[in-house]
């Protein structure tokens, strides 16, 4: 051990005249040791959020959208879906429809989002389907056969799956294999469960769904409705989707829209979510004229913005509990040096240096910060370890879109904790030391 070392530890572990001291160094270990600590916490929260905002958003929507600029629909999809899925960096493509529509069980009714896709494409791009709780999405898998009745309410899909609707007397409409026939032959939706929770619907129930884009009649502008049976519902965990989202056909969907072989959007998953800007651009210019895209960072851009200004506020917040503890470092060094005069000064007349009594100084506080920041980085670590296994809090899932806080310490944010904590109080210790240096033997032993 170095000199200057020895001697600050010594000073350290040494009885004091005045206790004052002691209780001053104390406080000054634990005041960085719950700075760090704070900030470790602080920092594992924020970082939580935003993985798991981050998840969830680009869990369950596509990383690229390609639209017309005209909003009048894709024509002619399947080839240019073909196309475009070829392209450098994209993985999957999946063509889709998404309306605002008003869906209804009896007297309940929620505002909605339908997307009509196809499963085996939509598995690809997203990850809403995998999270199905009761039900299945198998249903979806059929293939839709248009119904023979010629009326929107009752638009139906056949498969063997769903079995034959039959026109025998012991299956007559009033009876309840007619029912029970009706409502199988209906086109399958899947719900959110926040939004299954304020219908009522459960799987097998019936809902209306309403489209806004009503067809012209002989009485005027009629709402266009078809009945729909619940077939699963989901719970991403995600609020904003739970609640008001809901998943059918693409067939079905364009049925109830009246919009033929159109659909609104393709939907891409790429291999790097981080070059999602530049791949969008290429597939921009593919896709040639009259298309634009947007992309998970342009469509979450302020969120995750104001995530990062949050951080840099809680950072400079909580850093201040670092900064009050630096400044009892610096009043415990300077009541050390002014205790220690007399050793000073008989240090410096048996031949120390003046630059190792300004080491013992800066060691010593150095030594109070180094103690303080590792009891707080234990602290830290081993609280965000406990909140994100455990879900210590939980939060309003319609206020902040999930159930509990998460917690996501990284390596990275405590090396710079910790670096800033040394760093303040290295800072501390040059006005203490510098004064210990300029000490005169001759002065300080005139009366000893």
């Amino acid at each position: 051990m170095r000199f200057e070392l020895f001697i600050a530890t010594r000073y350290l572990r040494a009885k004091r005249r005045q206790a004052f001291i002691g209780i001053i160094t104390g406080i000054s270990i634990v005041g960085v040791a719950a700075g760090v600590a704070s900030l470790i916490v602080a920092l594992a929260i924020n970082n939580g959020f935003r993985q798991d905002l981050q998840e969830r958003l680009i869990g369950s929507t596509s990383h690229i959208s390609l639209l017309r600029v005209a909003d009048d629909g894709i024509q002619n999809w399947p080839p240019l879906l073909d196309r475009l899925s070829k392209q450098p960096h994209v993985v999957a493509a999946a063509p889709a429809i998404f309306e605002q529509v008003l869906i209804s069980r009896g007297p309940r009714a929620r505002g909605a989002v339908l997307k009509g896709m196809i499963p085996a494409d939509e598995r690809r791009v997203g990850d809403l389907l995998n999270t199905i709780k009761e039900g299945s999405a198998a249903a979806l898998d059929e293939t839709p056969v248009p119904s023979d009745r010629g009326s929107s309410e009752t638009e139906t899909s056949r498969s063997p799956a769903a079995g034959k609707v039959s026109n025998t007397p012991s299956e007559s409409p009033d009876s309840l294999a007619g029912v029970q026939a009706r409502v199988a032959a209906m086109p399958p939706i899947i719900l959110g469960k926040d939004m299954a929770d304020n219908l009522g619907a459960t799987v097998g129930s019936v809902v209306l769904v309403t489209s806004p884009q009503g067809e012209l009649t002989p009485f005027g502008m009629v709402p266009k409705y078809s009945r729909f049976r619940v077939a699963g519902i989901f719970n991403s965990g995600f609020y904003d989707y739970d609640s008001s989202w809901a998943f059918t056909r693409l067939s079905d969907a364009q049925r109830l829209f009246g919009l033929g072989d159109l659909i609104s959007v393709i939907e891409f998953k790429v291999d790097d979510i981080y070059k999602a800007d530049e791949v969008s651009r290429e597939l921009e210019d593919a896709a040639g004229k009259g298309f634009m895209t947007t992309n998970w960072m342009e469509q979450n851009k302020a969120l995750f913005h104001a995530l990062r200004l949050e951080r840099l506020v809680t950072f400079i917040t909580i850093g201040l509990i670092v900064f009050v503890a630096a400044l009892n470092i610096l009043i415990s060094l300077i009541m050390m040096v002014m205790e220690k005069t007399r050793d000073i000064a008989v240090l410096l007349s048996m031949g120390t240096r003046k630059s190792q009594v300004r080491n013992i100084f800066i060691a010593q506080g150095v030594l109070i910060g180094v103690i303080g920041t590792v009891i707080g980085l234990l602290l830290g670590y081993a609280i965000s370890y406990a909140g994100g296994h455990y879900h210590m809090i939980s939060l309003s899932p319609e206020v902040y879109s999930i159930d509990y806080v998460p917690f996501a310490p990284r390596l990275m944010d405590g090396l710079l904790v910790a670096l800033v904590a040394v760093g303040v109080s290295f800072v501390a210790t040059l006005y203490p030391s510098w004064s210990a240096g300029r000490t005169l033997p001759a002065e300080a032993l005139r009366y000893e």
